[in-house]
Protein backbone atom coordinates (compact mmCIF):
# COMPACT_ATOMS: atom_id res chain seq x y z
CA UNK A 1 0.00 0.00 0.00
CA UNK A 2 1.15 3.69 -0.80
CA UNK A 3 0.19 6.82 0.60
CA UNK A 4 -3.16 8.39 -0.50
CA UNK A 5 -2.52 11.59 -3.09
CA UNK A 6 -3.60 13.91 -0.75
CA UNK A 7 -0.81 13.04 1.67
CA UNK A 8 1.14 16.34 2.83
CA UNK A 9 4.72 14.03 1.56
CA UNK A 10 2.79 12.81 -1.50
CA UNK A 11 1.57 16.30 -2.72
CA UNK A 12 4.61 18.43 -1.07
CA UNK A 13 3.28 20.29 1.73
CA UNK A 14 5.97 18.82 3.85
CA UNK A 15 8.42 17.07 1.66
CA UNK A 16 10.83 19.71 1.94
CA UNK A 17 10.21 20.82 5.76
CA UNK A 18 12.91 21.29 8.17
CA UNK A 19 11.93 18.36 10.37
CA UNK A 20 11.37 15.85 7.52
CA UNK A 21 14.67 16.99 5.92
CA UNK A 22 16.57 16.48 9.35
CA UNK A 23 14.93 13.21 9.66
CA UNK A 24 16.21 11.78 6.41
CA UNK A 25 19.61 12.79 7.46
CA UNK A 26 20.17 16.18 5.37
CA UNK A 27 20.49 19.70 7.22
CA UNK A 28 17.87 21.96 6.39
CA UNK A 29 19.11 25.79 7.02
CA UNK A 30 17.31 25.94 10.13
CA UNK A 31 17.98 23.39 12.32
CA UNK A 32 14.57 21.76 13.53
CA UNK A 33 13.04 21.75 17.03
CA UNK A 34 10.04 20.41 19.12
CA UNK A 35 9.08 18.74 22.31
CA UNK A 36 7.94 15.59 23.67
CA UNK A 37 5.11 16.43 25.45
CA UNK A 38 4.42 20.17 24.10
CA UNK A 39 0.92 19.59 23.90
CA UNK A 40 -0.26 19.37 27.59
CA UNK A 41 -0.21 20.53 31.22
CA UNK A 42 2.32 22.81 30.75
CA UNK A 43 -0.46 25.23 28.40
CA UNK A 44 -3.46 27.25 29.72
CA UNK A 45 -5.27 26.67 26.93
CA UNK A 46 -4.49 22.89 27.15
CA UNK A 47 -6.12 23.19 30.87
CA UNK A 48 -9.25 25.25 29.11
CA UNK A 49 -9.95 22.63 26.85
CA UNK A 50 -9.33 19.98 28.82
CA UNK A 51 -11.44 21.01 31.68
CA UNK A 52 -14.27 18.36 33.11
CA UNK A 53 -12.83 15.51 30.07
CA UNK A 54 -10.81 12.71 30.68
CA UNK A 55 -7.74 12.34 29.23
CA UNK A 56 -8.59 9.35 26.95
CA UNK A 57 -12.15 10.62 26.50
CA UNK A 58 -10.04 13.88 24.96
CA UNK A 59 -7.56 11.93 22.77
CA UNK A 60 -10.86 10.37 21.36
CA UNK A 61 -12.76 13.26 20.27
CA UNK A 62 -11.38 14.43 17.29
CA UNK A 63 -11.72 17.99 17.08
CA UNK A 64 -10.41 18.25 20.41
CA UNK A 65 -7.17 15.99 20.06
CA UNK A 66 -6.37 17.99 16.89
CA UNK A 67 -7.37 21.59 18.65
CA UNK A 68 -4.35 20.61 21.49
CA UNK A 69 -1.85 18.91 18.95
CA UNK A 70 -2.23 22.48 17.05
CA UNK A 71 -1.87 25.09 20.37
CA UNK A 72 1.76 24.69 20.97
CA UNK A 73 2.68 24.93 17.04
CA UNK A 74 0.55 28.29 17.24
CA UNK A 75 2.29 29.26 20.32
CA UNK A 76 5.91 28.38 19.88
CA UNK A 77 6.29 28.03 16.69
CA UNK A 78 7.72 25.00 16.92
CA UNK A 79 8.40 22.61 13.80
CA UNK A 80 6.29 20.13 14.28
CA UNK A 81 3.17 18.77 15.54
CA UNK A 82 2.83 15.55 17.65
CA UNK A 83 -0.28 14.26 17.30
CA UNK A 84 -2.08 14.50 21.05
CA UNK A 85 -2.81 11.24 22.25
CA UNK A 86 -1.56 8.44 24.90
CA UNK A 87 0.41 5.14 24.58
CA UNK A 88 -2.45 3.52 26.02
CA UNK A 89 -5.10 4.55 23.56
CA UNK A 90 -4.87 1.64 20.76
CA UNK A 91 -5.52 -0.61 23.66
CA UNK A 92 -8.91 0.99 25.05
CA UNK A 93 -9.68 0.58 21.20
CA UNK A 94 -8.98 -2.80 21.39
CA UNK A 95 -11.42 -3.28 24.09
CA UNK A 96 -8.94 -3.69 27.15
CA UNK A 97 -10.58 -2.33 30.66
CA UNK A 98 -7.82 1.00 30.84
CA UNK A 99 -8.93 4.41 32.22
CA UNK A 100 -5.54 6.91 33.19
CA UNK A 101 -6.15 7.96 36.84
CA UNK A 102 -4.88 11.80 37.29
CA UNK A 103 -1.35 11.69 39.22
CA UNK A 104 -1.05 8.17 38.72
CA UNK A 105 -0.93 6.70 35.11
CA UNK A 106 -2.19 4.17 33.57
CA UNK A 107 -4.16 1.71 34.81
CA UNK A 108 -5.76 -1.57 34.07
CA UNK A 109 -9.31 -2.97 35.56
CA UNK A 110 -7.56 -7.00 35.48
CA UNK A 111 -3.40 -7.20 34.97
CA UNK A 112 -2.53 -9.57 32.26
CA UNK A 113 -0.04 -12.11 33.85
CA UNK A 114 -1.27 -16.07 32.46
CA UNK A 115 -1.24 -17.78 29.01
CA UNK A 116 -4.93 -17.92 29.45
CA UNK A 117 -4.89 -14.24 30.11
CA UNK A 118 -3.23 -13.34 26.50
CA UNK A 119 -5.31 -16.06 24.91
CA UNK A 120 -8.37 -13.87 25.98
CA UNK A 121 -7.19 -10.50 24.23
CA UNK A 122 -5.69 -12.50 21.36
CA UNK A 123 -9.70 -13.42 20.78
CA UNK A 124 -10.35 -9.36 20.71
CA UNK A 125 -8.05 -9.92 17.05
CA UNK A 126 -6.60 -7.01 14.94
CA UNK A 127 -7.42 -3.19 15.52
CA UNK A 128 -10.66 -2.47 12.58
CA UNK A 129 -10.37 0.97 10.47
CA UNK A 130 -13.41 1.51 12.14
CA UNK A 131 -11.69 1.12 15.65
CA UNK A 132 -9.35 3.61 14.73
CA UNK A 133 -11.68 6.17 12.97
CA UNK A 134 -11.19 8.70 15.87
CA UNK A 135 -7.73 8.66 15.65
CA UNK A 136 -7.96 8.89 11.74
CA UNK A 137 -10.38 11.51 11.78
CA UNK A 138 -8.22 13.49 14.73
CA UNK A 139 -5.27 13.54 12.59
CA UNK A 140 -6.90 14.51 9.34
CA UNK A 141 -8.15 17.33 11.09
CA UNK A 142 -5.11 18.39 11.99
CA UNK A 143 -3.35 18.04 9.28
CA UNK A 144 -5.11 20.09 7.05
CA UNK A 145 -4.46 23.09 9.59
CA UNK A 146 -0.93 22.31 10.08
CA UNK A 147 -0.09 23.07 6.04
CA UNK A 148 3.23 22.85 5.21
CA UNK A 149 4.48 22.24 9.05
CA UNK A 150 4.36 18.48 9.42
CA UNK A 151 2.68 16.10 12.04
CA UNK A 152 4.32 13.50 13.72
CA UNK A 153 2.34 10.40 14.35
CA UNK A 154 3.38 8.14 18.10
CA UNK A 155 2.71 5.06 19.93
CA UNK A 156 3.98 2.99 22.24
CA UNK A 157 6.38 0.61 21.58
CA UNK A 158 5.19 -3.14 22.16
CA UNK A 159 7.50 -3.82 26.19
CA UNK A 160 5.88 -0.48 27.37
CA UNK A 161 2.26 -1.86 26.74
CA UNK A 162 3.39 -5.11 27.87
CA UNK A 163 4.97 -3.59 31.05
CA UNK A 164 1.79 -1.64 31.71
CA UNK A 165 -0.73 -4.72 30.99
CA UNK A 166 1.39 -7.26 32.72
CA UNK A 167 1.71 -4.53 35.96
CA UNK A 168 -1.62 -3.68 35.89
CA UNK A 169 -0.22 0.29 36.53
CA UNK A 170 3.16 2.43 36.37
CA UNK A 171 5.89 0.53 37.93
CA UNK A 172 9.32 1.65 39.14
CA UNK A 173 11.21 -1.17 38.09
CA UNK A 174 8.88 -3.32 35.92
CA UNK A 175 10.09 -6.70 38.06
CA UNK A 176 6.54 -8.35 37.20
CA UNK A 177 6.94 -7.83 33.47
CA UNK A 178 10.82 -8.90 33.33
CA UNK A 179 9.90 -12.00 35.48
CA UNK A 180 7.26 -12.85 32.90
CA UNK A 181 9.57 -12.54 29.89
CA UNK A 182 12.49 -15.36 31.75
CA UNK A 183 9.58 -17.58 33.04
CA UNK A 184 7.40 -17.70 30.06
CA UNK A 185 9.09 -16.95 27.26
CA UNK A 186 6.37 -18.12 25.16
CA UNK A 187 3.52 -15.92 27.32
CA UNK A 188 5.52 -13.07 27.14
CA UNK A 189 6.25 -12.85 23.18
CA UNK A 190 2.38 -13.61 22.44
CA UNK A 191 1.86 -10.68 24.58
CA UNK A 192 4.30 -8.75 23.16
CA UNK A 193 3.39 -9.45 19.36
CA UNK A 194 -0.38 -8.93 19.94
CA UNK A 195 0.87 -5.56 21.56
CA UNK A 196 3.16 -5.16 18.35
CA UNK A 197 0.14 -5.42 16.11
CA UNK A 198 -2.28 -3.57 17.94
CA UNK A 199 0.42 -0.33 18.48
CA UNK A 200 1.52 -0.94 14.86
CA UNK A 201 -2.16 -0.99 13.29
CA UNK A 202 -2.38 2.39 15.68
CA UNK A 203 1.04 3.59 13.74
CA UNK A 204 -0.67 3.23 10.81
CA UNK A 205 -3.69 4.65 10.60
CA UNK A 206 -1.52 7.93 11.88
CA UNK A 207 0.41 7.95 8.83
CA UNK A 208 -2.02 7.21 6.59
CA UNK A 209 -4.15 9.79 7.90
CA UNK A 210 -1.60 12.36 7.45
CA UNK A 211 1.24 12.00 9.78
CA UNK A 212 4.83 12.73 7.90
CA UNK A 213 6.81 10.64 10.42
CA UNK A 214 6.46 8.23 13.59
CA UNK A 215 7.89 8.12 16.80
CA UNK A 216 7.62 4.91 18.71
CA UNK A 217 7.93 5.64 22.70
CA UNK A 218 9.39 2.71 24.45
CA UNK A 219 8.95 4.57 28.06
CA UNK A 220 10.25 1.41 30.24
CA UNK A 221 13.26 -0.19 27.49
CA UNK A 222 15.88 1.33 30.15
CA UNK A 223 14.49 -1.30 32.97
CA UNK A 224 16.13 -4.17 30.61
CA UNK A 225 19.81 -4.80 30.15
CA UNK A 226 20.79 -5.30 26.30
CA UNK A 227 20.85 -8.65 25.87
CA UNK A 228 17.16 -8.96 27.67
CA UNK A 229 16.19 -5.85 24.93
CA UNK A 230 17.66 -7.90 22.55
CA UNK A 231 15.78 -10.65 22.39
CA UNK A 232 12.82 -10.07 24.36
CA UNK A 233 11.64 -6.74 22.91
CA UNK A 234 13.29 -5.93 19.61
CA UNK A 235 11.66 -8.28 17.66
CA UNK A 236 8.09 -6.56 18.70
CA UNK A 237 9.55 -3.07 18.19
CA UNK A 238 10.27 -4.24 14.72
CA UNK A 239 7.04 -5.86 14.28
CA UNK A 240 5.26 -2.57 14.93
CA UNK A 241 7.46 -0.41 12.81
CA UNK A 242 6.87 -2.89 10.47
CA UNK A 243 3.47 -1.80 9.83
CA UNK A 244 4.83 1.46 8.24
CA UNK A 245 7.82 0.32 6.93
CA UNK A 246 6.55 0.72 3.18
CA UNK A 247 4.79 3.84 3.48
CA UNK A 248 8.23 6.20 2.80
CA UNK A 249 7.79 8.08 6.29
CA UNK A 250 10.97 8.43 8.85
CA UNK A 251 10.94 6.68 11.81
CA UNK A 252 12.11 7.61 15.26
CA UNK A 253 12.82 5.54 18.19
CA UNK A 254 12.97 7.21 21.74
CA UNK A 255 13.16 5.88 25.62
CA UNK A 256 14.22 6.94 28.40
CA UNK A 257 17.82 5.44 30.42
CA UNK A 258 18.10 3.60 27.09
CA UNK A 259 22.27 4.74 26.55
CA UNK A 260 23.58 1.22 26.72
CA UNK A 261 20.40 0.19 23.47
CA UNK A 262 20.93 3.29 21.12
CA UNK A 263 22.11 0.82 18.13
CA UNK A 264 19.69 -2.17 19.24
CA UNK A 265 17.17 0.49 18.69
CA UNK A 266 18.07 1.81 15.79
CA UNK A 267 18.10 -2.01 14.11
CA UNK A 268 14.59 -3.07 14.69
CA UNK A 269 13.84 -0.24 11.72
CA UNK A 270 14.44 3.08 13.20
CA UNK A 271 15.32 6.25 10.78
CA UNK A 272 16.45 8.04 13.88
CA UNK A 273 17.48 7.33 17.09
CA UNK A 274 15.93 10.05 20.40
CA UNK A 275 18.20 10.28 23.02
CA UNK A 276 17.53 10.88 26.39
CA UNK A 277 19.52 13.91 28.61
CA UNK A 278 21.65 10.97 30.56
CA UNK A 279 23.96 11.21 27.68
CA UNK A 280 25.54 13.61 25.73
CA UNK A 281 24.64 13.52 21.57
CA UNK A 282 28.07 13.96 20.87
CA UNK A 283 28.59 10.17 22.46
CA UNK A 284 25.36 8.71 21.36
CA UNK A 285 27.10 9.61 17.70
CA UNK A 286 29.54 7.74 18.39
CA UNK A 287 27.84 4.36 19.81
CA UNK A 288 25.70 4.96 16.87
CA UNK A 289 28.67 4.80 14.28
CA UNK A 290 27.99 8.67 13.18
CA UNK A 291 25.43 7.65 10.64
CA UNK A 292 22.03 8.25 12.46
CA UNK A 293 20.41 11.06 12.26
CA UNK A 294 19.54 12.26 16.28
CA UNK A 295 16.80 13.92 18.53
CA UNK A 296 17.42 15.35 21.16
CA UNK A 297 18.85 16.20 24.22
CA UNK A 298 17.77 19.12 26.36
CA UNK A 299 17.53 18.71 29.83
CA UNK A 300 14.35 18.77 30.99
CA UNK A 301 15.00 20.30 34.78
CA UNK A 302 16.98 22.93 33.15
CA UNK A 303 13.49 24.70 31.62
CA UNK A 304 13.01 26.12 34.88
CA UNK A 305 16.89 26.76 36.16
CA UNK A 306 17.90 30.94 35.42
CA UNK A 307 17.88 31.64 31.32
CA UNK A 308 21.22 31.98 31.30
CA UNK A 309 22.24 28.33 32.51
CA UNK A 310 19.39 27.23 29.73
CA UNK A 311 21.12 29.04 26.83
CA UNK A 312 24.10 27.57 27.68
CA UNK A 313 22.77 24.04 28.23
CA UNK A 314 21.26 24.33 24.52
CA UNK A 315 24.01 25.83 22.93
CA UNK A 316 26.17 22.75 24.02
CA UNK A 317 23.17 20.21 23.14
CA UNK A 318 22.93 21.73 19.70
CA UNK A 319 27.03 22.08 19.34
CA UNK A 320 26.92 18.33 20.27
CA UNK A 321 23.98 17.52 17.93
CA UNK A 322 26.56 18.76 15.05
CA UNK A 323 28.45 15.89 15.33
CA UNK A 324 25.72 13.47 14.18
CA UNK A 325 24.72 13.60 10.50
CA UNK A 326 21.61 15.59 11.20
CA UNK A 327 19.86 16.66 14.43
CA UNK A 328 16.36 17.54 15.43
CA UNK A 329 16.30 19.42 18.64
CA UNK A 330 14.18 18.35 21.11
CA UNK A 331 13.95 17.35 25.34
CA UNK A 332 15.49 14.19 26.59
CA UNK A 333 12.05 13.68 28.12
CA UNK A 334 8.66 15.34 28.01
CA UNK A 335 7.94 19.25 29.15
CA UNK A 336 7.34 19.14 32.56
CA UNK A 337 3.62 20.37 33.84
CA UNK A 338 4.97 23.76 35.94
CA UNK A 339 7.18 24.50 32.66
CA UNK A 340 6.93 27.83 31.95
CA UNK A 341 5.78 28.27 28.63
CA UNK A 342 7.75 31.48 27.50
CA UNK A 343 10.62 29.53 28.30
CA UNK A 344 9.73 27.13 25.62
CA UNK A 345 8.88 30.25 23.06
CA UNK A 346 12.57 31.42 23.68
CA UNK A 347 14.28 27.83 23.20
CA UNK A 348 12.70 27.62 20.03
CA UNK A 349 13.91 31.23 19.08
CA UNK A 350 17.30 30.11 20.20
CA UNK A 351 17.49 27.34 18.32
CA UNK A 352 16.21 28.92 15.38
CA UNK A 353 19.21 31.67 15.17
CA UNK A 354 22.10 29.21 15.97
Amino acid sequence: MTLPSTHPLVDGRTTNSALVSAFSGRRPERRPVWFMRQAGRSLPEYLRVREGVAMLDACLRPELASEITLQPVRRHGVDAGIFFSDIVVPLRLAGVDVDIEPGVGPVLGSPVRTADDVARLRDVGPLTPEALAPVSEGVALTVAELGSTPLIGFAGAPFTLAAYLVEGRPSRDHLGARTLMHADPDTWRELTEWAADVTGAFLRAQVLAGASAAQLFDSWAGSLSLADYTRHAAPSSARALAYVSGLGVRTVHFGTGTGELLAAMRDVGADVVGVDYRIPLDEANRRLGGRTPLQGNIDPALLGAPWPALEAHVRDVVARGSAAPAHVVNLGHGVPPETDPDVLTRVVELVHSL
